[in-house]
């Protein structure tokens, strides 16, 4: 608003100089041309009923001006036929106080515009050296200097750009007075010199001519009152702790904001200029309604970037600079990438984008709505967005899909127990499966070699060809804890929201891909470049697996395992899929009945009939239910069978 304010402004002072150098020409012609006087006269005069013409872009206030010279105008025609040589007069009275206003007035706007410039250029420059520096491992000494030199500049450029905008407004006043003094002294040169002007004046022309001196006076004291106030201001910012203009001065307890549903500033935005190579460009941005807004420095209006709706926003390492997050559209795909120049601004933008992309705008109280979401805003600055946990409705996630009638069998589960009761407070959080040494080994012993194709051993061969299902996801493991409780899927919604409200305290956002092989014997999680197995679980020992109730991308389990001490023990693994988790809870539903169905021979055999076989007639397909987030029939990121 301020640039656009701006520009009026600018526009105004070079119509107003235009104009002038018209009028001086007018003037200096009355003044040159002993011999012509009539047609000097009358071009004056049309001149100045030119001014009503020239649409200023600031031209409130400008009607009592008008009014007056249109009466100027009318004196300047009668006065025609008496005017001569007022060389002298008219060089002291009429010129000279128009050529002061544009050399010293209009000169000045225009120096301090320039001033303007190279101390906005100056901040750009501070700026990008600012945004440049790295985050790990920081120079201490180089980052002070670097903030103190973004400082120096932010202040330079906020007493330039006061400066300048004084000037402007001081200029609204000193056009009014510009315009009329000439005329004042063009006119009173006239009854001084003329002894027949006695005649053509009347007292109501005295009148007239005191009047607008007195207008001149009083414009004149609110110019005087004006300057005296941008005066304190200036002497007010002078004043200012350096701190105010330093970014990043509060890193460690910013006042931040998280129930935002708008939001507007300069954030640098990512652009790809290769293969590998990038830019970072410094754009104004703001939102408007559902959209994020972007608005060139010199553009008139801004243009669309991105529809917020039903997107999610995630905060990003990239290139190695601070304080990137990432927009994702609702189909998944990657959007563009800003960072912003301090933690405050960098957490408001995470939070007004979370809060804008749930829609709460469109509701009647979006205040209210965004203040009942501040809970769920803090853990926006994960990649997981869908964060929150409804503990008013339960929602079984667990389900078991009947091969015969196709139906969806909830499966039973306890009411919902205090959290205390389903995880002890203080349980630590895994977020990283590191394979151990002793199993490392054990899989690649005698100098066996991992295949490269992607083939496993041959005990891993006679193993998936004994399964009768197999089923393969791409999953990101995030985290995994002990739990006391495996009776109801209340545990994993639990689990999940510790885990990823840990990842957004700690600001943990690398997540390890795997490849979860759902069999009809174990879970196994497999390398994807090495094809190593990172751990295998039997499925007689998972327990408990749901899906989260919003984010349906998040899947956990929780497996009963048997210590070396034989101490039993119960953890839960939480992981996002590429596809929905729902997928995956039916897969090891469907494996958990055919190790039921194994038991006996006919119950299998019905089963086997109910579930189509791949074209050996070896393994399951899963793949021919609705392909939903992503995935492919054939050829995709999961494997058919």
């Amino acid at each position: 608003k301020t640039r656009s304010l701006l520009s009026v402004f600018e526009e105004d002072a070079g119509t107003l100089t235009e104009y002038t150098n018209q009028l001086l020409q007018a003037m200096q012609r009355v003044y040159g041309a002993q011999n012509e006087m009539c047609l000097a006269t009358q071009q004056l005069s049309k001149q100045l009923l030119a001014y009503e013409k020239q649409h200023f872009a600031l031209g409130k206030g400008d009607e009592e001006v008008i009014s007056t010279l249109h009466y100027f105008s009318k004196v300047v025609d009668e006065l025609n036929i008496l005017h001569s040589e007022l060389a002298k007069q008219l060089a002291d009275t009429m010129v000279l106080p128009i050529i002061q206003f544009r050399e010293k007035d209009l000169t000045e706007v225009s120096t301090l515009k320039d001033l303007f410039g190279l101390a906005s250029n100056e901040h750009d420059v501070s700026m990008a050296k600012y945004s440049r520096l790295p985050k790990r491992k920081e120079n201490e000494k180089l980052k002070a200097e670097v903030a103190k030199e973004v400082a120096n500049a932010r202040r330079k450029q906020h007493l330039s750009s006061l400066q300048y905008y004084c000037a402007l407004n001081a200029l609204q006043y000193r056009k009014r007075v510009a315009m009329m003094e000439p005329m004042l002294g063009y006119t009173r040169g006239q009854i001084n010199f003329f002894k027949k002007g006695a005649e053509m004046f009347s007292k109501r022309m005295d009148s007239f001519l005191s009047s607008v001196s007195d207008m001149v006076q009083s414009i004149q004291g609110e110019l005087d009152a004006e300057a005296e106030k941008m005066r304190v201001s200036q002497q007010d910012l002078i004043a200012l702790n350096e701190s105010v203009y330093t970014p990043d001065s509060d890193v460690t307890s910013p006042a931040i904001n998280r129930n935002l549903i708008q939001k507007a500033g300069y954030l640098n935005l990512r652009n790809k200029t290769g293969l590998v190579t990038t830019t970072w460009e410094r754009l104004y941005f703001f939102t408007q309604g559902g959209n994020l807004m972007c608005q060139p420095r010199g553009a008139v209006a801004g243009g669309l970037i991105q529809d917020l709706d039903n997107c999610s926003v995630m905060a990003v390492d990239c290139e190695d600079r601070r304080y990137c997050f990432q927009i994702t559209t609702p189909t998944g795909k990657a959007g563009i990438t800003l960072q912003a120049e301090s933690k405050k601004e960098y957490e408001e933008w995470i939070c007004a984008i979370n809060n804008i992309s749930r829609q709460i705008y469109l509701t009647d109280n979006p205040e209210a709505a965004a203040i009942k979401l501040n809970q769920t805003a803090l853990q926006a600055v994960t990649p997981i967005t869908s964060l929150g946990k409804k503990h008013e409705v339960h929602h079984p996630s667990q389900t078991i899909k009947n091969m015969e009638n196709d139906k969806i069998i909830p499966s039973e589960s306890g009411d919902i127990q205090d959290s205390t009761q389903l995880i002890a407070p203080g349980t630590p959080i895994q977020f990283d499966i590191v394979l151990p040494a002793m199993e490392f080994l054990d899989q690649n012993r005698g100098s066996r070699r991992a295949n490269p194709f992607g083939e496993s051993e041959d005990s891993s061969k006679d193993e998936e060809e004994d399964s009768l299902l197999q089923q393969m996801f791409v999953v990101r493991f995030l985290g995994s804890m002990a739990v006391q409780s495996d009776g109801t899927c209340e545990v994993i919604y639990e689990a999940m929201r510790q885990v990823l409200a840990a990842r957004a305290i700690h600001n943990i956002f690398r997540m390890t891909e795997s490849h979860l092989m759902v069999t009809s014997k174990n879970l196994r999680l497999i390398d994807p470049q090495t094809q190593v197995t990172r751990t295998s679980f039997e499925l007689t020992t998972v327990t408990q697996f749901a899906a989260h109730q919003e984010n349906r991308r998040l899947i956990g389990f929780v497996v009963h395992l048997t210590e070396a001490l034989g101490e039993e023990s119960m953890s839960a693994y939480v992981f996002e899929s590429n596809t929905e988790g729902e997928k995956i809870c039916y897969a090891i539903s469907l494996g958990k009945e055919i190790i039921e169905a194994q038991k006996d021979p006919e119950a299998l055999a019905q089963l086997m009939k109910s579930v189509p076989l791949t074209n050996d007639g070896k393994f399951m397909l899963l793949n021919d239910l609705s392909e939903e987030d992503g995935t492919v029939h054939e050829g995709g990121e999961e494997s058919e069978a």
